[in-house]
């Protein structure tokens, strides 16, 4: 990847973003060797322009940034990073250096189910003993499909019901169990969401 260091005085800026949300997380400056180290060890590091030196974000916080992809804009000056964040970006707490919290909050739940979808198939592929993920699966797709059924009428009854704060509940155990049933049945939440758009086109 060739780089117009020297248009910028030696660093060129990197526009860092969420791999999974797309949301834009921060703004950092990187230099040959921060490159390079991100490159080797697979978390971000810019270069501080006010330290004046490699500074690997979150080696004090234990908030790293996960690289996932690298890419250069047309005019080989910018860079685009995306990530997965292991905690907040921001050294105020935020996800983002730019606010936008109410994303932030959406971004977070879309991150919390793909994270449960991928603990999802880490159970299919090594199985744990006790867990009860496996033992769905060891019972197989008629049970899990019974089992979405009966959250699915349990999720109904509180909603008819007005009971909001134990339909959460419900609707949390009917989303989970659909998961395991689309990963027993070899899809994953993206093949749904890929018919959604489809629809949502016409």
């Amino acid at each position: 990847m060739e780089l117009d260091f020297d248009k910028s005085g030696g660093l060129v800026p990197a526009v860092i973003q969420d791999e999974l949300t797309a949301q834009v997380l921060m703004l950092g400056y990187m230099n040959q060797e921060a490159l390079d180290k991100t490159r080797e060890e697979g978390v971000v590091t810019f270069f501080s322009r006010t330290k004046n030196r490699l500074w690997t974000k979150g080696e004090t916080s234990g908030n790293t940034l996960e690289v996932k992809s690298i890419t250069r804009d047309c005019d080989a000056d910018t860079l685009l990073i995306k990530v997965k964040p292991n905690g907040p970006t921001c050294h105020t707490g935020t996800t983002s250096c730019f606010g936008e919290e109410e994303g932030a909050n959406r971004a977070a739940a879309i991150r919390f189910i793909a994270d449960l979808e991928g603990v999802i198939r880490k159970r299919k592929a090594n199985p744990v003993e006790g867990s009860y993920t496996n033992f769905l699966f060891d019972k197989g797709v008629n049970k899990i499909a019974q089992k979405v059924g009966e959250e699915a009428v349990e999720t109904v009854i509180d909603a008819v019901a007005g009971k909001h704060e134990t339909m959460k509940g419900e609707a949390a155990d009917l989303l989970y169990h659909l998961l395991v049933l689309l990963s027993a049945s070899g899809m994953e939440l993206k093949d749904v969401v890929a018919v959604l758009e489809e629809r949502h086109k016409k």
